[in-house]
């Protein structure tokens, strides 16, 4: 189980950085942008690290809120669910 998680979770992240870097691309090139709700999905879905390095990688986002308040609270939120499963887990 923990090699497909683990899979996920890479691959993931990937396309949640890669898709962070298209909607920057499109934003500068004028073009159809990623609506955010999207990119905040695929961050709740597990892509939220992704997320966060892609931020100040491609410098987008970063002063965009209520964004950032919303990706700050789905990685606060995954990293108690996560902690929960860890005390589930080995307690």
């Amino acid at each position: 189980m923990w090699p497909a998680a683990v899979a996920y979770f890479a691959a993931l992240n990937v396309a949640t950085f890669v898709a962070f870097g298209l909607d920057k691309h499109y934003a500068v090139t004028e073009r159809r942008r990623i609506p955010e709700r999207t990119l905040l999905t695929v961050a709740a879905l597990g892509g939220s690290a992704g997320a966060l390095l892609a931020r100040p990688v491609f410098r987008h986002k970063t002063r965009k809120e209520p964004f950032g308040g919303w990706l700050r609270l789905i990685v606060w939120g995954q990293c108690v669910a996560a902690g929960a499963v860890a005390v589930y887990r080995f307690m």
